[in-house]
């Protein structure tokens, strides 16, 4: 577990059904995780450092180890309505469109593009942008990446999305940026998004 700034942690843990390393972080304050895993010091790390309330998932693929954490605290899960129908059947949870504000103060915003609900959640609190998959971070490989065209329908039409996506989330003010893959970009966060929107 590492606090990346004040009040905001990040850590990693193996995904059995992608067998990779993935990125889960809890906003402490605001008693929100944000696509969780269960850390390697186990569910009892929340009880001195925050009981979640709230699961927020960047996309519906990222609910991972969000119904222990439901069962653990009571959390409720929140999902992007245009994924929702992956999870029916699977525990109770809420749906939010994006431009909604949500638990913590953040905002729901539109992606797209790489899945019908890939949402960036912003965090002004932090000056935080959290992505699900339309950017990641590969282990011994510098600044961002899309991922492989064979996760996308349509590659060159799924970057032309993403791309525009991200000029638009550039207008926002975050210095972190949160991956799901990889680890955060930790200051100069959004040069860095930017950098790779001109570069791709």
């Amino acid at each position: 577990m590492q606090e990346i700034v004040p009040g905001l942690w990040h850590w990693t843990a193996l995904r059995e059904s992608i067998r990779s390393d993935v990125s889960s972080y809890h906003l402490a304050a605001e008693r929100v995780v944000l696509d969780p895993m269960i850390p390697g010091e186990g569910l009892e790390w929340f009880e001195e450092h925050g009981r979640p309330e709230h699961v927020l998932l960047t996309c519906r693929h990222h609910d991972r180890d969000a119904w222990k954490l439901r069962d653990a605290f009571g959390c409720t899960i929140h999902v992007a309505e245009s994924g929702a129908h992956e999870l029916e059947g699977r525990g109770p949870f809420e749906t939010y469109a994006w431009g909604d504000q949500l638990p913590g103060g953040i905002h729901a915003e539109e992606v797209d593009a790489i899945s019908p609900d890939e949402t960036a959640l912003y965090i002004p609190a932090h000056r935080a942008l959290a992505i699900a998959d339309g950017a990641v971070r590969w282990p011994g490989k510098p600044g961002l990446s899309f991922v492989p065209d064979e996760f996308m329908d349509d590659p060159e039409r799924t970057k032309a999305g993403l791309r525009a996506a991200f000029r638009r989330l550039l207008e926002l003010d975050f210095d972190l940026l949160l991956l799901a893959h990889g680890d955060p970009v930790v200051g100069g966060a959004k040069d860095e998004l930017r950098a790779f929107v001109d570069a791709t």
